[in-house]
């Protein structure tokens, strides 16, 4: 094999691994700083502001109902038999 074809993986192979450390790095300290920052706060505060989660994973908020009221439709006793029927049939498979 040609001493530059071994020089090359070499150093691409050094690189990528400094790389992927660094990046690990950074996630590393990331991860502590966001930790730092919540084990100062009182309990009420904390649970006031965000909730917790085991691993640490911010959590998204419930969305708010914000539709129209649910609506319901009174039937009439013909109307509910032939509703029936209609569930019976596609229950059957016809």
């Amino acid at each position: 094999m040609p001493e530059y074809t071994t020089l090359s993986r070499t150093t691409g192979a050094t690189v990528l691994t400094l790389v992927a450390m660094a990046c690990a790095a950074g996630l590393a300290d990331a991860l502590r700083r966001r930790r730092g920052r919540t084990r100062g706060r009182t309990r009420e505060h904390s649970e006031a502001t965000s909730r917790h989660t085991p691993h640490g994973t911010p959590v998204i908020p419930r969305q708010q109902r914000s539709g129209p009221q649910v609506e319901a439709v009174r039937l009439t006793p013909a109307e509910r038999d032939a509703f029936a029927v209609l569930v019976r049939r596609f229950s059957e498979g016809d």
